[in-house]
């Protein structure tokens, strides 16, 4: 075998003599050795001793001295790899750490070749032997190195998963489920989670994936002073980290009986959550197959128990200032609904699920003396206590308003102007509808807000064209009436909803679309009032996300109740001469079925009055109508529709004149009158108290 060279013995000098082999091994922290296998001696060079930490007089050339600076817990494999070399008749090449007489304990590489006998019977092993303690130890830095960034990879990914989990959240609800969801608790690499939030001196568990159902009932609202470890982590404000059963069962003895429920558990740590240095609860996770928690776990833990502590702190807040201000919406909406015969009612507010959550949103409902129900919903400008403080003061107006039994359209005109004269920059939408439950008949009349929906007895479902008003609190042009109103036949088993735009309205989506979104709820939810009122606002919750806040009442009509509202309509033709005789003899004719003939001379003039001028000014035919109706006591409602927008004005008439008096007479055989747009027309009325005097 050909060695190495000696190195140059002089500037411009080779040296042309080998090196010996024992010496380049030597020189590289290797030696060699030969095993006689007759004999059981194995004889090692000085190299070979100094690789396995033996003096030359130290060794004996027996494997058992060479064993005794081996580990023991290492030799049962060496000799199990040895022992199949020789039977394989090959080799072997070991990694194994020997003890120095100083007692350092260096990593150690052998091979060896079995040689054999002309019958193939092993007689020698002939090898190498080096110091492997520099290579592997570098190789345990590069695991180690590299297991550590791993480690803070996962570590920087637990940090970011938690924080997503969280940032969305607003409520203590919302942390909790955010905490205990499965998803989180498989980033986090835990079995269960429980969240524990302090109540007066005792553990309220608030969120909790994993654990036994019994845990959770039994120890609920625990006392903080109780041997338990989310107890302990709150009381010590120190995580508390275990390895061990037999510890937690030492330490927690109440909990021995539930630990057969978690059999694959071996780890938990508790954490405690202390937002502002204030103890506010404690989190704790439990592992499977895990030994030991490492530094760097721990100081993400406790890391994320500070970030998940602010969270719940926030949550905690927004939830005491949530139910302040639901408190104080709740305390300025109606106490009670009232009962009417006919009639079934239900109502709904929900605070919007913004911080703070107050706002303008009211729904009230008003009985009158004659049995009819006005129902209202309104909406004030802005989501402040001003907003509140407004809508309390607008209610209340246009209840009195609606009280003293003022037509629709005047109850909305009256508290109109009471809104601009509080003078608070603020206006606001309403929807009002006062419906007779006997005969079905609903007049409406809106300021700037939705509709109605009207859901029929056979199910389908319709937004009930209603005129559209100017909202409370702003003018309306002098030469137009502020509002008109809408007459509709609510049948018996139809229902009717009123409710305010955040029912329906998203940030993110077309009004349009959530007006379809509503009629679908509505047709497809129940049948009565109050379930059906809490389907939409679960339904359309998820369309619109409760960005703001919502006032509903839903009015049903009973089956049962088949009375209609009679109703006298005859058409009068310019080109004919006698269809104002026939329009007159249909009033009397029909005041006279009605039991009203003591009526009959004042509507008949009246009536002639209204017609005339719609005939003489405009063109097309009109309309005449009668009706008796209960609108803060019985009343005959006269009405003529025609083709032509202009409102009648009044003139000055002298004794010599022969028209101008038309209005002269409403005002004064009418307690009211008033003129409706109706499309490209108009409909002038007026009405005649049923009891004079």
């Amino acid at each position: 075998m050909h060695g190495f060279r000696e190195p140059n013995t002089g500037p411009g000098r080779q040296s042309d003599s080998p090196v010996p082999a024992h010496v380049a091994l030597a020189v590289n922290g290797m030696g060699s050795f030969t095993w006689d296998l007759t004999t059981g001696e194995m004889r090692y060079d000085e190299a070979g001793l100094a690789v396995m930490g033996l003096r030359p007089e130290e060794y004996d050339n027996r494997p058992a001295t060479l064993a005794g600076r081996m580990l023991a817990q290492e030799l049962p494999e060496i000799q199990a790899q040895v022992g199949r070399a020789l039977k394989e008749r090959t080799g072997y090449s070991l990694y194994f750490r020997v003890r120095h007489r100083d007692g350092a304990v260096r990593w150690t590489h052998t091979q060896g070749t079995v040689l054999c006998d002309e019958s193939g019977r092993p007689r020698h092993v002939v090898g190498v032997i080096r110091d492997a303690d520099q290579e592997l130890r570098a190789l345990d830095q590069t695991r180690e190195l590299r297991q550590a960034k791993s480690d803070r990879r996962r570590q920087a990914d637990i940090v970011a998963h938690v924080n997503e989990a969280l940032a969305p959240t607003v409520t203590v609800d919302d942390v909790a489920e955010a905490l205990t969801a499965d998803r989180l608790l498989y980033r986090l690499g835990a079995a269960s989670v429980l969240v524990g939030l302090l109540d007066q001196g005792r553990m309220g568990l608030v969120g909790a994936n994993g654990a036994p159902d019994d845990l959770l009932r039994d120890f609920h609202l625990a006392r903080i002073g109780d041997p338990l470890p989310l107890s302990e982590a709150v009381r010590t404000r120190e995580p508390v980290f275990i390895t061990d059963r037999e510890e937690f069962a030492r330490r927690y003895p109440g909990l021995r009986p539930y630990l057969h429920r978690v059999p694959l558990a071996t780890a938990a740590a508790y954490l405690p959550l202390i937002a502002h240095d204030v103890p506010i609860g404690a989190l704790g996770l439990t592992y499977h197959g895990k030994g030991r928690f490492t530094h760097d776990e721990r100081t993400v833990l406790t890391a994320l128990s500070s970030t998940i502590a602010q969270s719940l702190q926030r949550a905690l807040l927004y939830d005491q200032e949530h139910e302040l201000a639901t408190g104080l919406q709740t305390a300025m909406l109606p106490g009670h609904i009232p009962h009417v015969p006919g009639l079934t009612m239900a109502t709904r507010y929900r605070p919007a699920r913004a911080r703070g959550g107050i706002g303008g949103d009211w729904y009230d409902a008003v009985a009158l003396p004659d049995g009819r129900i006005v129902a209202v919903v309104g909406d004030v400008q802005g989501h402040d206590v001003t907003a509140a403080a407004v809508m309390g003061q607008l209610r209340i107006a246009l209840r009195a308003y609606a009280a003293e039994g003022h037509p629709p359209a005047t109850v909305m005109a009256r508290s109109s102007a009471f809104l601009a004269e509080l003078d608070t920059d603020r206006f606001a939408t309403c929807l009002l509808v006062v419906l007779d439950p006997d005969t079905g008949l609903m007049t409406s009349v809106r300021a700037g807000h939705l509709g109605p929906v009207l859901r029929r007895p056979d199910g389908s479902c319709v937004w009930l064209d209603t005129p559209a008003g100017l909202p409370l609190g702003l003018a309306a042009p002098a030469a137009h009436p502020a509002y008109t109103t809408a007459e509709t036949m609510l049948e018996p088993g139809s229902t009717l909803l009123l409710c305010t735009d955040g029912l329906i309205e998203s940030r993110t989506k077309d009004i349009d679309q959530g007006r379809d979104q509503l009629i679908d709820a509505v047709r497809g939810g129940p049948a009565r009032p109050d379930r059906l009122a809490d389907h939409l606002l679960h339904t359309m919750r998820a369309y619109t996300g409760q960005e703001d806040d919502v006032a509903m009442l839903l009015l049903h009509r009973a089956s049962g109740r088949q009375h209609t509202a009679p109703q006298m309509a005859v058409t009068i033709t310019p080109g004919d001469p006698d269809s104002l005789q026939a329009a007159r003899q249909a009033l009397r004719t029909a005041l006279h079925r009605w039991s009203l003939d003591s009526l009959s001379d004042t509507a008949q003039l009246l009536a002639s009055e209204m017609a005339t001028n719609a005939l003489l000014h405009t063109e097309g035919d009109a309309t005449l109508t009668a009706r008796p109706v209960r609108d803060g006591g019985r009343v005959l409602r006269l009405a003529v529709t025609d083709t032509s927008p202009a409102s009648p004005q009044r003139r000055a008439a002298t004794e010599q004149s022969t028209s101008g008096r038309g209005l002269m007479l409403i005002e004064e055989l009418a307690t009211d009158w008033g003129v409706e747009p109706r499309g490209n027309g108009k409909r002038v009325w007026c009405e005649i108290p049923l009891h004079p005097g």
